[in-house]
């Protein structure tokens, strides 16, 4: 009913349901309809799961720069995850040109937060010597 309602929030938690089939049955298209309403009204948890979706073709087709633009909307309301995938994709040049500095810049954020994918990306990135110090 929250969801119904526009509670961003539930919103997300029911295209989770749909696209894991927790109880309800498995659903791509309900899953995207759902999470594209909270997408849609700023709620970066659901943005950060748009980015995952279009860089990995899931429910929509490959689109690395959606995948950037979503990625890049939740990473600036501070979503660690999200900071995270964008530094993957600068570090890649995937849907924008490779930046290491810019991608030391998004772990570097998403780290300072506890995510711990990004933690092992930014201590890689310092054992190696990228764009920071060895």
């Amino acid at each position: 009913m929250a969801a119904d309602q526009g509670d961003a929030s539930a919103q997300t938690q029911l295209g989770s349901a749909y696209f894991k089939g927790w109880d309800v049955p498995k659903d791509d298209a309900l899953a995207i309809k759902w999470w594209r309403l909270a997408a849609d009204q700023g709620y970066a948890a659901a943005q950060s799961i748009f980015g995952v979706m279009y860089a990995d073709g899931l429910g929509v087709p490959k689109d690395d720069a959606q995948a950037v633009k979503w990625y890049r909307l939740a990473a600036d309301q501070g979503n660690a995850t999200a900071q995270n995938n964008l530094g993957f994709m600068y570090a890649n040049g995937r849907g924008v040109p490779k930046d290491n500095a810019l991608a030391m810049k998004w772990y570097r954020l998403a780290a300072d937060q506890g995510d711990a994918s990004a933690q092992t990306l930014l201590g890689s990135a310092y054992f190696k010597g990228w764009d920071v110090p060895k």
